[in-house]
């Protein structure tokens, strides 16, 4: 072989290496090594809902994908605008890593995915059971099954999100539907939320018949007909919240969203502030009015009439926290007072223990407290336990048997506080979430 033709084959071999190098990183089809770390960030990913993964929701390493599979997942997690900062870091690497699969192919992927992930679906199917004694007062038996729908869209890339929650309720007792027999509505199904939520000048806003949650749930935990804004970081945040409370917020036409709620119609405003002191501590504190106050039901028992109260408003201010001694025991209290001339104080301890995580098989958690719960104070109170107008000890315990699954049980042992007459209730619940 003459030099020259050995030069030839040297440079016809080294320019078909170059040209097989250059066209593996450009071709979309070849496979992402199974070892590759991409793997695991979308299973990170999809594990915190940011995409969709297999039918159990997973990504596997050992089902190899392809740079053109790996970079529409990586356009369908870029279309999300409501991502952890974790999460938003992590999709940030996988477009560095495929930028030229998601130059070629993702404007047309992004667009595709956008369309087709608008709207996301969530929701449960919830079985609940109750017993209430009262020594002064009528027992109370519930026995009902809720499915419960929770859509929400996005509003183009602006980072606005439109939500609602649908309930539909039926009676395990009687075998027909909640709002027949209520006789309150001909519909199947209400709407108790709908509002939109998105940034605004440096802020969160929501605004619409949106929940509010004050006081870790003590006083308030319902919904008005208004807007709320949040803003600050997340170590010191303010949140200020106006608009109509009415008894529509919770009603049997609305699936009885919130049963320890009062049937009232009010004006409502609010300031709380959340401090984070330390990764143990947090400190909550604010002020909540409602005025105009009109006591619809003065005679149910659960939505008991304010006793006390003198006139149409209402001023409560109070002041909580929480503190966790290490990663499994945590300590919880909350103090309100409002301005009436009776049954103006409330306040809750409790003892926490683990914690379940529907993500989690096998995770529990349990609590043991006290909750005092004044009538002219805890308006719409979170709790499954203890009612507004009572006062005792609580315990109750949580477990996750299987993914998306979750069993509750909690007992109250106490006094209604009008009456001063012992009272107890047992409950029992347990979710489905998809």
């Amino acid at each position: 072989m003459s030099k020259k033709t050995l030069v030839s084959a040297i440079t016809a071999a080294l320019v078909v290496g170059a040209a097989s190098t250059t066209f593996a990183a450009a071709n979309p089809f070849s496979d992402v090594p199974a070892d590759s770390w991409a793997y695991d960030a979308v299973s990170t990913l999809a594990a915190d809902g940011v995409i969709d993964g297999y039918p159990d929701g997973t990504y596997k390493g050992q089902n190899t994908m392809t740079r053109y599979e790996m970079a529409q997942i990586v356009a369908r997690a870029m279309a999300k605008t409501d991502i952890e900062k974790a999460d938003k870091a992590l999709v940030d690497k996988l477009a560095a890593e495929f930028a030229e699969e998601l130059d070629n192919l993702g404007v047309r992927v992004a667009d595709l995915e956008k369309k087709s992930d608008n709207v996301k679906w969530t929701g449960e199917l919830r079985y609940r059971y109750y017993n209430e004694d009262h020594d002064a007062g009528a027992d109370t038996d519930y026995n009902k099954v809720m499915f419960r729908l929770t859509p929400q869209a996005y509003i183009g890339n602006s980072g606005w999100v439109a939500k609602a929650r649908i309930n539909y309720l039926m009676d395990v007792s009687s075998d027909s539907n909640a709002y027949t027999s209520a006789q309150t509505s001909d519909n199947d199904a209400a709407v108790d939320q709908a509002y939109v939520e998105g940034p605004l000048a440096g802020a969160t806003v929501q605004a619409g018949r949106l929940p509010v949650f004050t006081a870790q749930g003590m006083l308030f935990d319902d919904r008005i007909s208004g807007a709320q804004v949040a803003f600050g970081s997340d170590t010191f945040k303010t949140t200020l919240a106006g608009g109509r409370y009415s008894e529509d917020s919770h009603s049997a036409s609305t699936a009885m969203v919130n049963e320890n709620a009062k049937d009232m119609t009010a004006e409502y405003y609010g300031v709380q502030f959340d401090w984070q002191a330390t990764d143990r501590m947090a400190v909550n504190a604010g002020y909540t009015q409602f005025t105009g106050i009109d006591d619809l039901n003065p005679d149910a028992r659960n939505v008991s009439k304010f006793v006390g109260l003198n006139d149409d408003s209402l001023g409560i201010w109070y002041l909580g926290g929480s503190y966790a001694f290490d990663d499994n025991v945590k300590l919880v209290g909350e103090y309100a007072q409002s301005d009436a001339d009776a049954y103006e104080k409330a306040g809750i301890v409790e003892v926490q223990y683990k914690g379940s995580d529907v993500a989690d098989p096998g995770s529990w958690g349990a609590y043991a407290g006290y909750r005092h719960l004044g009538n002219n104070v805890a308006v719409a109170s979170t709790y499954d336990d203890a009612s507004s107008g009572q006062k005792g000890y609580v315990v109750g315990a949580s477990y996750v048997p299987a993914e998306n699954i979750l069993a509750t049980i909690e007992y109250f042992d106490g006094k209604d506080l009008v009456e001063d007459a012992d009272a107890s209730k047992f409950f029992g619940q347990v979710e489905f979430f998809f």
